[in-house]
C-alpha cells in the first residue's frame, strides 16, 4: 500500500467517525424534543366542576358549576364545557348565567362565556321574572358585574328591549344597562 492510499483510509474513517458521532448527537435531540410535553396539554381535567364563594358574612356568594373542566399546561386559564354561574342576593332568587363554553381566568377573575348566553332570574317580591339573550359575556366573579358588546335581548313578560352592548351588576343595587341601538316592545294594560 501506498502512503497516499494509506491517508486516503484514515481521513475517510475519521471523517466516516465524525459523521456517525454528529449523527448520534444529531437524533439524540430529536429523541429529546420528542419528550417535550406540547404547550396547551392537560395536566387535569374534572368531569363535574363546582367552585363556592362566599361572602364576608360567610353567605354564599356566587358559585359556578360546568359540566366539564380541563387545566392545561403553561396556559393561563381553565376552560369549562356548559358552564352555570350564579350569584346570590339576600332574600332573592339567584341570577343564573348559562353558557355553551367558558374561559375562567387563572386567578379566578374573569370568566370569558363564549356562544349563546342566556341570563335568568325568577320572580320575586317587587321584582319581575327577568331573561336575558345574548353572547360572549365577559363575567367578574369577584364584583358580580358582566358586560358584553354583542347584541342582547332583556325579556321580562310581556315587554321586550334590545340593544347593542351591554353591562349588568348582579349584586344589590342590581344594574343592568344596554349600550347603544336601543329598541323596546312594550304592552300597556
Amino acid at each position: 500500500m501506498t502512503h497516499f492510499s494509506e491517508k486516503f483510509i484514515y481521513i475517510f474513517l475519521t471523517g466516516l467517525a465524525l459523521l456517525s458521532w454528529w449523527l448520534l448527537q444529531y437524533s439524540g435531540l430529536i429523541e429529546s424534543k420528542k419528550a417535550i410535553t406540547p404547550k396547551q396539554s392537560p395536566d387535569y381535567f374534572s368531569a363535574g366542576y363546582t367552585k363556592w364563594e362566599m361572602d364576608e358574612n360567610g353567605r354564599l356568594k356566587s358559585k359556578l358549576v360546568a359540566e366539564e373542566m380541563t387545566h392545561s399546561t403553561n396556559y393561563w386559564a381553565t376552560n369549562t364545557k356548559k358552564p352555570i354561574m350564579y350569584f346570590f342576593n339576600e332574600n332573592k332568587p339567584p341570577w343564573i348565567i348559562e353558557s355553551e363554553t367558558g374561559v375562567l381566568s387563572k386567578d379566578g377573575l374573569k370568566l370569558q362565556l363564549n356562544g349563546k348566553v342566556k341570563i335568568t332570574r325568577d320572580k320575586s317580591d317587587g321584582a319581575k321574572p327577568l331573561t336575558v339573550n345574548t353572547s360572549n359575556l365577559l363575567v367578574n366573579p369577584k364584583t358580580s358585574y358582566a358586560e358584553t358588546k354583542a347584541w342582547a335581548e332583556l325579556i321580562s313578560p310581556p315587554h321586550i328591549t334590545t340593544g347593542t352592548g351591554m353591562k349588568v351588576t348582579f349584586k344589590e343595587p342590581i344594574h343592568l344597562e344596554l349600550l347603544s341601538k336601543v329598541k323596546g316592545k312594550y304592552e300597556t294594560k
